[in-house]
C-alpha cells in the first residue's frame, strides 16, 4: 500500500505556503537576513513545533513567517515545497498564501507575490508540477484590512485564482467578511473558506450561503448537521480534509476516530491534504499513509480521494482530464 500511495498521481488543494516552512530553511533564511529568532539551532525550532491547539500553532507560525523579507525568501520557501510535490507525485497544487502576515510587517505585496509566483513558474517548467494561488484573508483581522489586501492584489490578478479565509476560526464567522468576498468575486476570484474546523456547522452554512464558496476547507463539523451534509452533496462541493492537522490541533483525538470514511460513505466529496506540513508532521503522502492505516482504506477508496483532488481543483477542464486519465491508467494497472 505504501508504494501504491507514493506513486499515486494526486493534487493538493489545501496547503498554506507559510506552513510548509521547515526548521532548517527557517534557520537558514533567518541567518541570511540577520534576523534574530529565539532559537539557537534547527533542533530548538523543531522542539517549538509542538503545540496543543490552533492558537499555539498560529503563534509559532507567525513568528516563523517574520524571517521572510525578500523576494528570494518567498521563492525559496515555495520552491522547496514544490520539490516535495514532485517527489510525491503531486501533479498539481493549489497554494494558499497570507499576504497580511507580511504586509503588516512592512513587506510589499509585490515582494510576496513575485517570489511565490516565480517559484511556481519554475516548478512548472523544471519539475512538471502545475500550481495556482489562493490569496487568504486573515479572519482575526478586520474586514477593512481584508479590503486593503484585495486592493493591493489587483495589479497581480493574473497570478491569483481564488481567495480564501483562514486563521483563528472561533469568534470570527464567515459573515464578518461578506462584503470583501462579494468584491473579490466581482474581481474574478473564486471564493473558498476554512469552515467547520474549530467552528460549528453554522460556520459552514455561513460560508456557503453568505460567502458563496465553491469549496470547503476542512469542514469536519459539517457532520453535526444532517441537513447541511445533504446540502453540500446537492451542491457537489468538495471538502479539503487535513488528517494530520486535525490530530495535531486536537480537532480529532486519534486518526482511528477521524470522520473521513464516514464522510465518504455519506457521499461527501473528500480530498486529502497536508495543510501546514512542516508543523503538522507530514507532507500529503504521509497524510494518505497515516489515514489509510488508521481507517483501513482500500485502494479503490484511495483512488477516489485522488480522483476528487483533480476533479474539484480549479484547473481548466482539459488539464483536469489529462490528470484524471493519468490517474485512471495508474489505478487500472496497479489495482
Amino acid at each position: 500500500m505504501k508504494a501504491f500511495i507514493e506513486n499515486l498521481p494526486k493534487a493538493e488543494l489545501h496547503l498554506h505556503i507559510e506552513g510548509s516552512f521547515e526548521p532548517a530553511l527557517m534557520f537558514e533564511i533567518a541567518k541570511r537576513n540577520t534576523i534574530k529568532i529565539p532559537y539557537n539551532s534547527v533542533e530548538e525550532i523543531e522542539e517549538a513545533y509542538k503545540f496543543d491547539c490552533l492558537q499555539d500553532f498560529l503563534n509559532i507560525y507567525y513568528q516563523g513567517a517574520s524571517v521572510l523579507t525578500t523576494e528570494q525568501d518567498f521563492y525559496d520557501l515555495t520552491y522547496n515545497y514544490l520539490q516535495k510535490c514532485a517527489n510525491q507525485n503531486v501533479r498539481h497544487t493549489e497554494i494558499m498564501f497570507d499576504p497580511q502576515t507580511h504586509t503588516e510587517r512592512g513587506i510589499a505585496f509585490e515582494t510576496v507575490i513575485k517570489g511565490i509566483s516565480k517559484a511556481c513558474d519554475d516548478a512548472q517548467e523544471k519539475l512538471n508540477v502545475s500550481s495556482l494561488l489562493i490569496m487568504s484573508y486573515l479572519r482575526h483581522l478586520s474586514e477593512d484590512d481584508a479590503f486593503k489586501t484585495l486592493n493591493q492584489s489587483l495589479p497581480f490578478k493574473n497570478k491569483i485564482t481564488a481567495v480564501g479565509l483562514d486563521s483563528s476560526e472561533k469568534g470570527n464567522p464567515p459573515s464578518k467578511f461578506k462584503r470583501v468576498f462579494e468584491a473579490s468575486v466581482k474581481e474574478g476570484y473564486i471564493p473558498v473558506a476554512h469552515a467547520g474546523e474549530e467552528g460549528s456547522a453554522d460556520y459552514v452554512w455561513e460560508a456557503i450561503d453568505i460567502l458563496g464558496i465553491k469549496r470547503i476547507d476542512h469542514g469536519n463539523n459539517s457532520l453535526q448537521d444532517e441537513k447541511l451534509v445533504k446540502e453540500i452533496i446537492k451542491r457537489d462541493m468538495a471538502l479539503t480534509v487535513c488528517p494530520l492537522s486535525n490530530t495535531a490541533l486536537q480537532v480529532v483525538d486519534n486518526l482511528k476516530d477521524h470522520p473521513l470514511k464516514k464522510m465518504m460513505d455519506l457521499g461527501l466529496k473528500v480530498t486529502i491534504n497536508s495543510d501546514d506540513p512542516a508543523y503538522f508532521g507530514g507532507q500529503v503522502n504521509k497524510n494518505y499513509l497515516e489515514i489509510q492505516k488508521s481507517l483501513d482504506l482500500t485502494k479503490k477508496e484511495l483512488y477516489t480521494l485522488a480522483k476528487n483532488s483533480f476533479k474539484y481543483s480549479f484547473l481548466n477542464e482539459s488539464k483536469k482530464q489529462q490528470y484524471l486519465n493519468e490517474l485512471e491508467t495508474y489505478y487500472n494497472y496497479k489495482k
